[in-house]
């Protein structure tokens, strides 16, 4: 039976736990990803840390930036991990970085001059190889409005402190991040594909976990829907492959009736966890597993 999602004060009154501290959390996705969860790198951090064993594999259904597989890896948290993404741009930036041409990708980001007119004729061709479609996918990530990928994006005109399209450029910095995934590639396989199916390939080992965090749109979210290029999921069908898994898994929502309600329907447990947005704003998110002590 499921736990109470949060914790209880004197009066009855329910708090998530306080607001993670992402400050000295390293930075390691190339992407600029909505939805991103580095703030959460502290409690994956305690999730795996609270297994009997190391797990041989972390499956990541629904990769995107791919912090919690990069984290699982650099830091030795699981023996490899398995990204899955279902989006071609997306795809084509982990193909390239995990598939060999990882340093062709670093180089260049860095010699890149970013500017309006550069970035709209760039992104204006048609892409003739994997490779040159994952440069166009950082490119449009780290120039439009909240690195958003999805149909009707468009890019930054004022950006961070007046500096425009060029505010969230870091091509030094992308180069040292490329780089240091380059180096864990042999711990990484990529699969361009559907991550319920993936979950469901792998329902029976013993020795993998599962980070899952789909899209937002259980219970009539539309975020996931501006926010994404393939933001159909269907949760009722994610919730049953989880429950049919042998092994560990936390899954990550927004905290909304519905998703409580598959939780409970699946024996689920729940517990509140505190968020700052991209704008700085506390928001709450519901973390979903078989037992989440350690998140308590």
């Amino acid at each position: 039976m499921s736990r109470s999602p949060h914790q209880q004060t004197l009066f009855g009154e329910q708090r998530p736990r306080r607001v993670v501290n992402v400050a000295s959390v390293p930075q390691r996705s190339p992407f600029r990803y909505p939805g991103g969860k580095t703030w959460l790198v502290p409690r994956i951090r305690d999730w795996l840390s609270s297994l009997p064993t190391r797990p041989a594999e972390l499956i990541e259904p629904f990769a995107g930036g791919g912090v919690v597989s990069l984290t699982a890896t650099a830091e030795k948290l699981a023996d490899h991990a398995t990204m899955v993404e279902i989006d071609e741009q997306i795809a084509a930036v982990w193909k390239t970085i995990l598939g060999g041409d990882g340093e062709w990708l670093a180089n260049v980001i860095a010699t890149f001059d970013v500017t309006s007119e550069s970035v709209k004729e760039m992104l204006s061709q048609s892409a003739g190889s994997t490779r040159e479609r994952a440069f166009q996918t950082i490119l449009k990530n780290r120039t439009y409005h909240g690195g958003i990928l999805a149909p009707g994006s468009a890019p930054v005109r004022h950006g961070e402190n007046g500096k425009g399209i060029r505010s969230r450029w870091y091509p030094e910095t992308l180069r040292k991040r490329i780089s240091q995934i380059v180096a864990l590639r042999d711990r990484i396989t990529f699969i361009e594909g559907d991550g319920i199916e993936v979950v469901k390939q792998n329902t029976r080992r013993t020795d993998v976990v599962f980070f899952v965090d789909p899209p937002y749109t259980a219970a009539g979210k539309k975020a996931g829907s501006r926010l994404y290029t393939h933001f159909a999921v269907d949760h009722e069908k994610l919730f049953a492959a989880m429950s049919a898994v042998i092994g560990d898994f936390l899954m990550t929502y927004d905290d909304a009736d519905g998703v409580r309600d598959l939780a409970r329907k699946y024996g689920f447990d729940m517990e509140l966890v505190a968020m700052k947005n991209t704008h700085h704003a506390k928001m709450n998110e519901l973390l979903i597993g078989r037992n989440l002590d350690w998140a308590r």
